[in-house]
């Protein structure tokens, strides 16, 4: 489930946990109440020394789907963008798990055919990939375009999903 809060604006301290995954290390970071980052980095660099429970909670649902036995995310996100972006990431948490959509469907859901470069756009800015599935998203002809982590992870995420779900669909 897709939450955006306003827990961004409560409190400004920030905590911070790493975790190895099938598709490298990732960086998560949060407030108290909702996470609002997950970055790809190179190597595990030194977790908060105090993890509040939404860090803990983002580590086993996101262990829960690198093994294949999650396909929602169920936690309090705040990504921060404008409301344009906001809107564009509410469409993309919709995508079922197994499934793509393109930046030209999210364009016309999203007021205008003639938004897939602003889509294309929001897309990237989107801070916490994996769980607001930004790898769902591919070109019009089919064809796999451009993921902050690199095409080989959005690959990977995307046959994860077809081989954990039973959803019919191409494999990348």
């Amino acid at each position: 489930i897709f939450r955006v809060s306003d827990f961004w604006n409560m409190e400004k301290k920030f905590y911070i946990k790493y975790i190895e995954t099938p598709i490298g290390c990732l960086e998560l970071k949060s407030n108290k109440q909702a996470l609002y980052a997950l970055s790809f980095v190179d190597k595990k660099g030194e977790s908060s020394a105090e993890l509040p429970n939404i860090l803990t909670e983002t580590a086993l649902q996101l262990k829960e789907y690198f093994e294949g036995n999650r396909q929602k995310f169920n936690l309090h996100l705040s990504p921060e963008g404008t409301d344009f972006q906001h809107k564009v990431w509410a469409y993309v948490a919709r995508i079922e798990f197994g499934q793509t959509s393109s930046y030209l469907d999210i364009a016309i859901k999203t007021g205008s055919e003639k938004n897939t470069r602003a889509v294309g756009l929001a897309n990237g800015k989107n801070s916490i990939p994996i769980i607001i599935p930004c790898h769902r998203i591919i070109g019009s002809n089919g064809k796999l375009t451009g993921y902050a982590g690199g095409l080989e992870r959005k690959r990977w995420l995307l046959h994860h999903e077809l081989t954990h779900s039973k959803q019919p669909g191409l494999l990348f």
